[in-house]
């Protein structure tokens, strides 16, 4: 059974303009990474109550916390980050969630992944020590990050049989790589896929519109017995973009599109044709 998730974020800051996103394209589930702006690890208790009973009233629930965790420098200080991260697992059991999307870490440009191991093993180590058995902890590749080939993905996968990957096709494809060959190295320890599509000059597309294979991952993925797919489309940069992904720059697609309204239907629009 399909069950399709989404970044409404990306249609609005806003959680009732999330709704009303997710409603519009029969979507029931929410990777929830933005509330009016701030990213989800900096909200209350009492706006996360708030939250939890607007999507409940609506029939939506939250399927991953889109957390930052993981997306910080090993060079920095790990103790704050380690706090963060305790919250965001305080946060998603008022939401009912049971996975929290995180990272490995950003080495500086002069380490090498072998010279940076021992010390993201020992980060990663402390997350799952720090993180209910009830949570799944899922690593999402991501560039520039110490997990961005799908060699380390396994190494980490092997390592942390609790972390589970979150496939993204496009951060895959902005390293250069072959999605179809990491594809064949991670699929047995794949929790859900981020549909995400990019062409190798780094542009994010519409699924399927770019070099990232979504159709062929998808069939194997639906084929294997997978369901969860979260939509992250990136089409287009959107509110609050610089707090909820550290600043990070998005190319947007090929396509112009009035609105985020728009081009998160559109994202909706290119799954469905590759799905239905």
């Amino acid at each position: 059974m399909i069950k399709l998730c989404a970044f409404a974020d990306e249609a609005s800051s806003s959680v009732q303009g999330q709704i009303e996103a997710l409603k519009r394209n029969g979507i029931t589930q929410l990777e929830i990474r933005g509330v009016g702006g701030v990213n989800i690890s900096n909200i209350s208790d009492t706006t996360a109550r708030q939250v939890k009973k607007q999507l409940d009233s609506a029939g939506i629930s939250v399927w991953s916390m889109g957390s930052p965790i993981g997306k910080h420098k090993l060079s920095d200080p790990f103790q704050e980050h380690l706090e963060a991260h305790k919250r965001i697992v305080e946060l998603a059991d008022i939401l009912n969630c049971h996975h929290i999307r995180m990272f490995s870490f950003f080495p500086t440009a002069e380490e090498s992944p072998e010279a940076t191991k021992e010390q993201v093993f020992e980060r990663l180590r402390i997350l799952c020590d720090n993180t209910p058995d009830s949570v799944v902890l899922c690593h999402e590749n991501e560039k520039h990050i110490f997990g961005e080939t799908p060699d380390i993905c396994l190494t980490i996968h092997k390592e942390f049989p609790r972390i589970r990957s979150v496939f993204d096709p496009a951060n895959f494809v902005q390293c250069g790589v072959d999605t179809l060959h990491a594809w064949a190295m991670l699929k047995e320890h794949v929790e859900y896929l981020h549909i995400k599509d990019a062409v190798f000059d780094g542009v994010v597309v519409p699924a399927g519109k770019g070099e990232g294979h979504l159709p062929e991952i998808i069939a194997d993925y639906l084929a294997s017995g997978g369901e969860v797919m979260t939509l992250e489309p990136h089409l287009n940069a959107f509110t609050g973009l610089d707090k909820l992904e550290n600043g990070e720059s998005l190319k947007p697609g090929l396509t112009v599109y009035k609105n985020n309204d728009e081009s998160f239907d559109a994202a909706v629009a290119a799954l469905n044709s590759i799905i239905l």
